[in-house]
């Protein structure tokens, strides 16, 4: 097992797929065994109620249990749960609920609801640090129409707001800004097609997908990533390339399932408003996961 680093962001962080029934009943059993075989597998801690978790479509008392279910299941500080929502007063709850569950991070979105100014994120990170619990920022543009570039994440991190980022652009140029404008927060990989290019510009840790899937490989790749092996890195990057793709894809729930699956993990379904695979799709998840297996990377 490895050991929980001294800031509970560093390492390898699973956004953890959230098993699901047949009836779409969250299987909490389920749930509990997946982190606890991640982190036997390498990993660092992990991140529940991220999308991959598929937050939005949980109810208040699920979401809940989550957490609880996780550090029940690994201990409190290798869980870092998102607490994304539409209101600061909202994410500030999720932010306690978090504290009091024992987790010693939690990973906040900018507001989401509409396309805020710096005015409004400076303010709702302001609250939400009034929880008292250290906040990683995730900055996700694509989804939630607000960009945190580094200008604004160095005053967030100046105000004592965040403590590190969740870099989701897919902007390798950035990990250089934001050490620039503010060395001391945290860079941490947030798409799994960027790992090495991020890695190499400083990055802390990785929230990251298809570790549902291949979880040694993928710890590999990290660990020889940010300390400099690159004939290593770029091996493994260039076999699991094909899989870290699809993380940055709308679909990146359901193929990070469907590669579970094909590993003998249980993956299984996602609630509406997200749809299965189309075949193709479906197809290439497989053909790749069968490939990376095939190679050894399990």
């Amino acid at each position: 097992m490895t050991v929980s680093p001294a800031r509970p962001w560093h390492g390898v962080l699973v956004a953890t797929a959230l098993p699901l029934t047949e009836d779409l009943r969250v299987d909490h059993g389920r749930f509990a065994e997946h982190c606890a075989w991640l982190v036997e597998n390498g990993c660092d801690g992990v991140v529940p109620n991220g999308s991959l978790g598929e937050y939005q479509v949980l109810t208040p008392e699920e979401r809940r249990k989550v957490v609880e279910t996780a550090v029940a299941a690994i201990g409190g500080d290798r869980v870092m749960p998102g607490v994304g929502a539409y209101g600061s007063a909202e994410s500030r709850r999720w932010a306690e609920q978090a504290r009091d569950a024992g987790c010693g991070a939690v990973m906040l979105l900018p507001p989401n609801s509409y396309r805020a100014d710096e005015r409004s994120v400076l303010a709702h990170y302001a609250e939400v640090a009034k929880a008292g619990v250290p906040v990683v920022a995730y900055n996700n543009p694509i989804d939630t129409k607000v960009d945190l570039v580094p200008e604004l994440l160095a005053k967030l991190h100046g105000e004592g707001y965040v403590q590190a980022v969740k870099e989701f652009t897919g902007d390798v140029r950035r990990g250089y800004r934001i050490a620039e404008l503010a060395p001391d927060l945290d860079l941490l990989v947030g798409a799994d097609d960027v790992l090495l290019e991020l890695a190499l510009s400083g990055a802390k840790g990785w929230i990251a997908g298809f570790p549902n899937s291949l979880p040694k490989a993928c710890v590999r790749l990290y660990r020889a990533a940010v300390a400099g092996d690159l004939e290593t890195a770029r091996e493994l990057y260039t076999l699991l390339h094909p899989l870290l793709r699809w993380d940055s894809r709308i679909e990146f729930v359901q193929s990070i399932k469907v590669s579970m699956d094909v590993v003998g993990r249980y993956g299984g379904p996602c609630r509406p408003p997200r749809m299965p695979l189309l075949p193709e799709q479906e197809a290439a998840v497989r053909t790749a996961t069968e490939k990376a297996v095939a190679a050894g990377l399990v």
